[in-house]
């Protein structure tokens, strides 16, 4: 039994040394346009941020007073809940949730809309004027022209059909051309975003947390961290959708999903099913 354990740990060590080094080679290759870079690209790092969202938003004064990175949203009873990229407030209040979309799929104007009616139930609480609630920007990076006129950004904003004047809700989305280059800021940002290596950035805010990113040592293993740890996000998702769908015993799960028997069981317990 004790040779067992010893060859079963042995094998566990190499597996992780393997993965370790798929990481590594997986590093290299991110872009900031990648949304687990992203994830820390922006996170404790709100000049980065600020900086990013005036160049978009063509607020060259625009002062960020706090960002999170991975923002649960809080949800009413029943409704999809969301996690935001990068959610930002600025000196006047206004909030800026900031998503990166690879597929066009994700960059769907019904979830633009979503986000940005989410952000409106977390900015508005009980006894507050409706008037009270903030100015919203939802924007959308995203790898290819998704509207597919070369314009570098696309907003989107109401107005009334009848006068032919703006809403003035307060509610502003943008998508942003991630396809586009020029010698605008905004050309030379969506450069970086598409760089994989900090020598060849334009914007030295960029370039800085990029290098510690893949070069930095501790950089290097809180992306590794965070790789792992979408791994396992990814792996819970698969058990749960196979404990809702209620067709699988636990060892199957355990056995498909990569989870631990365990894991497993906690999670049957967490959803309740």
């Amino acid at each position: 039994m004790e040779i067992r354990k010893r060859e079963e740990r042995q094998v566990g060590i190499l597996t992780a040394a393997k993965q370790h080094q798929k990481d590594l080679q997986r590093l290299r290759n991110l872009r900031p346009i990648d949304d687990d870079f992203m994830r820390c690209l922006f996170k404790d790092n709100i000049p980065l941020a600020e900086f990013v969202l005036r160049i978009i938003t063509g607020k060259p004064d625009l002062l960020i007073t706090d960002c999170e990175t991975q923002k649960d949203m809080k949800r009413l009873t029943g409704a999809r809940s969301i996690c935001l990229d990068a959610y930002g407030t600025d000196s006047a209040g206004k909030r800026y949730d900031l998503e990166i979309q690879r597929q066009e799929k994700g960059a769907d104007p019904h979830r633009a809309r979503y986000h940005s009616s989410v952000m409106d139930i977390e900015n508005l609480h009980s006894g507050q004027e409706f008037k009270e609630l903030p100015d919203t920007y939802t924007i959308f990076i995203i790898e290819k022209d998704f509207y597919g006129k070369g314009e570098p950004v696309y907003p989107i904003e109401r107005i009334n059909l009848a006068t032919g004047k703006s809403f003035e809700d307060g509610e502003h989305i943008l998508y942003v051309n991630g396809e586009y280059r020029g010698e605008s800021n905004l050309g030379k940002l969506m450069h970086d975003f598409n760089c994989t290596s900090a020598d060849d950035m334009n914007f030295e805010l960029m370039a800085e947390r990029t290098r510690y990113l893949k070069e930095n040592p501790k950089g290097v293993s809180e992306m590794c961290r965070i790789m792992e740890d979408m791994r396992n996000e990814s792996l819970k998702e698969v058990a749960v959708r196979m404990l809702i769908a209620g067709k699988y015993a636990l060892e199957e799960i355990a056995n498909i999903s990569g989870l631990s028997l365990e894991e497993v069981n906690q999670l049957k317990a967490e959803q309740n099913v």
